[in-house]
């Protein structure tokens, strides 16, 4: 299998909050809601870097789409980092972050790998990392 990764799904429990979240509170761009004329259709996409996507769909349709029962959200399944270039950048973030209504679960903080971090968590208790890697350039 190529680990080629295209888009990714973040599963909400209430699509147009999330939805704002995204857009007016971290400033993602969308075309909005989708897929509203077929049942468990609704989602919306956002464009990232590099061509990667995310999208917000409904729980109870990732549920239903998947196949599997509908089970309790947890923050500790996965998380997704945001990489800036600077330990403002990280700060700046967070309190984008917090503005907008996340849950800032960690202030940031240097790491042990010689970085600067902080972990905030999304509407839906999603965890992003905000992270500020000095040496991320060598890792790939």
């Amino acid at each position: 299998m190529d680990p080629s990764i295209t888009l990714i799904t973040l599963g909400v429990d209430d699509l147009e909050r999330s939805v704002a979240f995204y857009r007016d509170g971290l400033g993602f761009e969308t075309k909005g809601i989708v897929g509203t004329e077929f049942e468990n259709g609704a989602v919306a996409f956002f464009n990232l870097a590099s061509g990667l996507k995310l999208a917000l769909w409904p729980r109870k349709s990732l549920a239903a789409d998947s196949g599997v029962a509908l089970q309790p959200a947890s923050a500790t399944e996965f998380s997704l980092a945001h990489n800036v270039g600077s330990r403002a950048e990280v700060d700046a973030v967070l309190l984008q972050a917090s503005r907008a209504g996340a849950k800032l679960v960690k202030p940031a903080q240097p790491t042990f790998y010689g970085g600067y971090a902080g972990y905030f968590q999304d509407l839906d208790g999603h965890l992003w990392e905000v992270a500020f890697n000095p040496d991320l350039a060598s890792l790939g």
